[in-house]
């Protein structure tokens, strides 16, 4: 095929993949939700489709009991990011971004786990998801509030990220990453530990340190006052992503 026809392709790809970013998020999911009842509701329609295109072992190795739903649009909304983490179902919403006119990148905004038939009274071991559900509330949850605020008004194109064990903020690439604790938050930051005056007990070098989240300046904060003194350094960090 001469070079000219497959970039020719490769352009109309790219000028679709534009169009479905006009598309209105709410309509992504609600589109995935229609679809996701439709097969739960034909699951022998569809299994007699996998075995027909790839046999009988493919067929047996289908699990119905959680299934998940993954809505890809160009953007989505902080409503939106609600919305699935109260929905019953499994969801993931994913992003996508067009580089130039040949590449595009995916990257998960927000991914919840749905709800599951509560377990038998016991002692049982707590998921990290479970874990990220547990957030701060109180003085904590007015900080950690205060805290999501500041990062995402640093500028444009800021991007939340909700793991299991932290929340990260991101430009290109990470530039915080916030991990609650019972009385402090833990920020990790992109900006260099060696361009930074570090303050015992407020910030410190973790190069090298395993920690959740990425960034090798640890800032720990447990009053807004914290905060205050930590803008300067969130600054840094995003100017460095």
């Amino acid at each position: 095929m001469p070079p000219w026809r497959t970039q020719r392709r490769l352009h109309r790809k790219v000028t679709d993949l534009q169009k479905l970013r006009q598309q209105f998020s709410q309509q992504v999911i609600n589109q995935g939700l229609f679809y996701l009842a439709w097969l739960m509701d034909h699951r022998d329609a569809f299994r007699h489709l996998v075995r027909d295109r790839l046999g009988a072992q493919a067929t047996a190795r289908v699990r119905w009991s959680a299934p998940r739903l993954i809505c890809v649009a160009g953007d989505f909304t902080r409503y939106d990011l609600h919305a699935v983490r109260e929905h019953r179902h499994s969801i993931d919403l994913v992003r996508y971004r067009i580089f130039g006119d040949e590449h595009f990148g995916l990257e998960t905004v927000a991914s919840a786990g749905g709800t599951r038939a509560p377990a038998k009274a016991g002692r049982r071991r707590v998921t990290g998801r479970e874990k990220r559900a547990e957030r701060p509330h109180g003085a904590m949850g007015e900080l950690a509030a205060a805290v999501d605020e500041v990062l995402l008004g640093l500028g444009e194109g800021v991007t939340k990220v909700e793991n299991q064990t932290y929340t990260a903020y991101q430009r290109l690439q990470n530039f915080a990453c916030v991990c609650p604790r019972k009385s402090r938050l833990l920020v990790y930051l992109k900006a260099s530990p060696a361009e930074v005056e570090l303050v015992s007990g407020f910030s410190r070098d973790v190069t090298g340190l395993g920690h959740h989240g990425t960034g090798n300046l640890e800032v720990r904060l447990y009053t807004e006052r914290d905060l205050e003194r930590a803008q300067e350094l969130f600054r840094m960090s995003y100017a460095a992503a």
